[in-house]
């Protein structure tokens, strides 16, 4: 009996050892905590120093009083993310116009962003001509950046951002925020959508309704006077369909 339970033993231990089992040699390593806080809107958007395409900068405080667009991707050289940054090199004209400044960020080294940037800036999308990118790429390889905006998930990965938006308005405040699965391209027409009915928003203290695109009459936040006529409405081009819901014209 003792000898069938010292050869059992034997067994067991040989078993271990041709399985690999790694938890036999090694002590279980401590699991960091990478379920960071994403900042919510209205928050101040926390401020960062880091290497980039353009060099070295702040932000935000570099872009002072334009809008300003956070944009972070998953990984360089990968096809989705490659679009979403040719789309904004695209479209870069008309952000220079609404005066807003866009900053694109991945966990990926400053010379992996140098060399992908060089790549899409030689490449035909959608048949068109190849574009240049003035928008800096940001290296973030020690997760700093993606840690102060929460763009590290850890059920998506635990070194890689998901794909995130942050529009942060010129006073510093977030105004906005989006996140999509990796496997999902962003829609850069959706972010021009966005920041316009923002910027109109704050200038004329107006609310603009779903599917809102610029041109379209906009929401007024209170009830006009009980008191007004229906002339003197008009002619500041307010109208409702109900009594909680008043429109303005579009300038």
């Amino acid at each position: 009996m003792k000898k069938l339970l010292v050869f059992m033993l034997l067994a067991f231990s040989v078993t271990k050892l041709w399985s690999q089992d790694p938890f036999l040699f090694e002590e279980p390593k401590p699991v960091e905590n990478r379920n960071f806080r994403i900042p919510l809107l209205g928050d101040v958007a926390p401020t960062f120093t880091a290497e980039s395409t353009n060099g070295k900068i702040k932000f935000p405080q570099d872009y002072g009083h334009s809008w300003k667009v956070l944009f972070s991707h998953p990984q360089d050289f990968t096809p989705v993310c490659t679009t979403e940054l040719l789309e904004l090199a695209n479209l870069q004209d008309k952000f220079d116009k609404m005066d807003v400044k866009i900053v694109a960020v991945s966990t990926d080294r400053l010379d992996t962003h140098q060399e992908w940037k060089k790549a899409m800036e030689g490449l035909m999308y959608k048949d068109r001509k190849p574009v240049k990118i003035d928008f800096p790429l940001v290296a973030d390889a020690d997760l700093s950046v993606s840690k102060a905006y929460g763009m590290i998930h850890a059920a998506s990965n635990t070194t890689r951002d998901v794909r995130g938006v942050y529009i942060i308005d010129p006073n510093n405040v977030i105004k906005g925020i989006y996140f999509y699965p990796n496997s999902v391209g962003r829609n850069t027409d959706e972010i021009v959508r966005m920041i316009t009915a923002l910027q109109t928003t704050y200038a004329d203290h107006v609310m603009t309704p779903a599917n809102w695109k610029a041109g379209d009459d906009v929401l007024v936040p209170t009830i006009p006077d009980a008191y007004a006529s229906k002339q003197e409405l008009a002619s500041e081009g307010l109208y409702n369909l109900a009594w909680f819901m008043w429109y303005k014209k579009a300038q």
